[in-house]
């Protein structure tokens, strides 16, 4: 039984506002705090296997971006945190020690990464080879302790697991291990921690397609497509997989949702897929967009019989941003398939010239992939975040029973002070980013970082 729907508080659009800036922000560093490890690692294998110094240089200029963003990543995050208890008193309040043990996970793999991280950079030139490669091997299996606690929380949220409700209301029976291991947990995972390495992979790819379309056609730039590239198209296919079973699981799990990513109206069996279109709440039709007969169905259960139960059966509890999560949705889907051609065409040309592909719209394609990417994984989460709405805990707490009395105009003044500070690290990073990339083009030209494992230069002290 759905709890009664209360007068929606004039800080609850402050909140979420703030909230939905603060994860898009963080999201945007969180595939290379995941990913770039594993791809600076390879580079460095490779180095180090067959005496490459071009590999070798490519793992430690990578290390030393990953521990940049690994910082920025982590200070967004952070804010996070306070922002989980400060904006949603409900939830934490109510629920903390349900699902607070993911959180306690998360601050010791970040305590772990920050190390694992900080000795790898650090070891450079100061370590015997294989010592120093052996030393940042964990950093990626600690990224992914990390991931998998921030999305068992999440997936928490989406079925909710590891109590039980007494007739008042209050929590008993708790046991964090079902919370942990949550029915949403296994497909939020692997399809965010697909994403991230495509994310991360694509965009570090393109950022050498670029300098290849620039007429870098050197062995650095060669290495620096191949590897991120390969990882990227090697995991598009599995992805496509995967998000599809992530499609149905949400189908079974929580069907007002995949009822606005499809935007079904009228439940039924045979339901057309709507490609985008405008959702009107008032009528509960869709005005536009290219439907397919029979689609929806067919994808949801394997049949066009299949019952989809459609938004006239939420009227108090649908999202409330049916267009926003059903757009969303398709241009996550859409670009998939796109990368997923990418990837294709990519297998086919490296399988038979075992070199970057020569031609200029595949290259113009894979220079755009990581923003792509980018794009779909935020689609991605607006999807699972703003499809739940109206419930932070589905179908037992909602949004507005959660958010603080805090007044809406200091959450307003929050908001802005947020964004600009978010606004000025995001200008440094790309500051530093920059001023890193010049330098290194400069030391290209003197070849003083081929020997990475050598005697520290003069240059570099």
């Amino acid at each position: 039984m759905n709890p009664p729907v209360l007068a929606v508080p004039a800080q609850l659009l402050p909140a979420r506002e703030q909230m939905a800036f603060t994860l898009i922000f963080h999201i945007v560093f969180v595939p290379f705090g995941v990913a770039l490890p594993t791809m600076m690692l390879i580079a460095n294998y490779k180095g180090l296997r067959r005496n490459d110094s071009v590999a070798l240089r490519l793992a430690r200029r990578w290390s030393h971006a990953a521990g940049l963003l690994f910082a920025v990543g982590a200070a967004s995050g952070t804010v996070l945190s306070f922002e989980m208890g400060l904006l949603w008193p409900g939830l934490t309040g109510r629920f903390g020690e349900v699902f607070g043990l993911p959180f306690a996970i998360e601050g010791l793999g970040f305590f772990l990464e920050a190390i694992l991280v900080a000795v790898y950079i650090f070891g450079w030139r100061r370590m015997r080879p294989w010592t120093h490669f052996w030393l940042g091997l964990p950093i990626p299996f600690v990224a992914l302790a990390g991931a998998f606690s921030i999305i068992s929380a999440n997936a928490w949220m989406n079925q909710p697991a590891g109590f039980e409700l007494g007739p008042n209301g209050e929590i008993t029976a708790v046991d964090p291990l079902s919370a942990i291991f949550n029915d949403a947990l296994w497909y939020e995972l692997l399809h965010f921690v697909l994403a991230a390495y495509m994310a991360a992979a694509f965009t570090l790819a393109s950022i050498y397609v670029v300098g290849w379309l620039r007429g870098r056609r050197d062995r650095y730039h060669r290495l620096g497509i191949l590897i991120p590239l390969t990882i990227g198209a090697v995991l598009t296919p599995i992805q496509f997989v995967v998000g599809d079973l992530a499609a149905v699981a949400v189908f079974e799990d929580q069907p007002a949702k995949f009822a606005a990513m499809e935007v079904v109206t009228t439940s039924g069996t045979d339901q057309p897929e709507v490609l985008y279109g405008i959702y009107d709440s008032a009528t509960n039709t869709v005005r536009g967009g290219i439907s397919i007969p029979g689609l929806d169905s067919l994808l949801a259960g394997n049949s066009v019989d299949t019952y989809v139960p459609g938004l006239d059966q939420y009227p108090d509890a649908k999202p409330s941003n049916v267009t926003i999560v059903h757009w969303a949705f398709d241009t996550m889907a859409g670009i998939g398939t796109v990368l997923l051609l990418l990837a294709f065409w990519f297998g086919v040309a490296y399988w038979r010239k075992r070199d970057v592909p020569g031609n200029r719209v595949f290259l113009w394609f894979a220079a755009s992939a990581g923003v792509l990417t980018y794009i779909a994984v935020e689609c991605g989460w607006i999807v699972t975040e703003v499809g739940r709405q109206p419930w932070i805990v589905y179908n037992i707490m909602r949004t507005e029973d959660a958010v603080t009395d805090t007044a809406a105009g200091t959450l307003w003044i929050s908001f802005t002070v947020i964004l600009l500070l978010y606004l000025s690290l995001a200008a440094g990073t790309i500051g530093v980013l920059r001023a890193m990339s010049r330098r290194w083009r400069a030391s290209d030209r003197t070849e003083d970082e081929d020997a990475v494992y050598g005697p520290r230069p003069e240059v570099l002290r």
